[in-house]
């Protein structure tokens, strides 16, 4: 016969009370099972899972508009600057053209005469210098002719300067279109005119050659001065010079070239050629 009691549980005797329901949403324990599961709890993930794979990474974050702000800033900076080094790129090209364009004019008048735009005696003294060079190394035939305009003097008086301008650029323009690429055309002075070609032909040639020059500047010159029109004629008196019969220097060339043109002008034959 079994003589032990049977145990029983502390309080065993006391009646059983059903849960408190907190309506608190912090308290989980006592709500309704439903309630507990809509809400999924907090993972914490452990770092390297979203490397992994496991776990989707979590975005980039937005870049803050300060950042955006200076790097806009920056860009503006950098275009400024660009923007004036492009001008001042811009105004050292201008300035260097035109210090260019200067002294190209700066030489052209220090060589050319001011009124036709012919060659002056300084540039043709150096293309004869030049020329005579040429002609001994290559045994070329050169010729200077010295051209003088007979009755100019009248017409300065009678017209005025002005005029006497006119009838002047008029030659000039006459005697360049007759001119050859090689050859030169220059004013000496006042209204004597000189004439350089290269490897001419015989004294027949150049006798050619002078009564065209001498009949382009007989052709009467149609000037305006002011409100009167004028017919202006001219006649030209033309010495001629060859190398090497009648001389071997710029300075010989052009006095012998002189001396045949008055010797013309004395005459009346319209032109002459030096005496050896």
């Amino acid at each position: 016969m079994n003589t032990n009691p049977t145990p029983k549980w502390p309080n065993a005797d006391r009646p059983i009370k059903p849960l408190d329901r907190d309506p608190s949403p912090s308290k989980s324990f006592g709500e309704p099972l439903e309630e507990r599961a809509a809400e999924p709890p907090a993972i914490e993930v452990a770092p390297g899972l979203a490397c992994a794979g496991r776990i989707p990474p979590t975005p980039p974050a937005e870049p803050a508009p300060v950042v955006e702000a200076e790097c806009l800033s920056e860009l503006s900076i950098a275009n400024r600057a660009l923007e004036k080094e492009v001008r001042g790129r811009h105004v050292l090209e201008h300035k260097l053209a035109l210090v260019t364009e200067q002294k190209d004019a700066a030489r052209h008048a220090a060589f050319h005469d001011s009124l036709t735009g012919l060659p002056n005696r300084a540039l043709f003294m150096d293309r004869l210098d030049h020329g005579l060079a040429l002609a001994r190394r290559h045994r070329w035939t050169l010729a200077v002719m010295f051209l003088d305009l007979d009755g100019f003097k009248q017409i300065n008086d009678s017209y005025g300067h002005d005029a006497g301008d006119r009838v002047l650029v008029t030659i000039a323009r006459r005697l360049e279109k007759n001119a050859r690429d090689d050859d030169t055309v220059s004013r000496f002075g006042g209204d004597e005119f000189l004439y350089l070609l290269m490897e001419v032909g015989d004294a027949q040639n150049l006798a050619s050659i002078a009564r065209m020059i001498v009949k382009e500047v007989q052709e009467p010159c149609a000037i305006q001065v002011r409100d009167l029109a004028i017919l202006a004629q001219i006649n030209a008196s033309l010495g001629i010079a060859v190398f090497p019969q009648h001389g071997s220097t710029s300075e010989g060339m052009i006095a012998r070239a002189d001396e045949a043109m008055y010797r013309a002008k004395r005459e009346g034959t319209g032109f002459a050629f030096a005496r050896p």
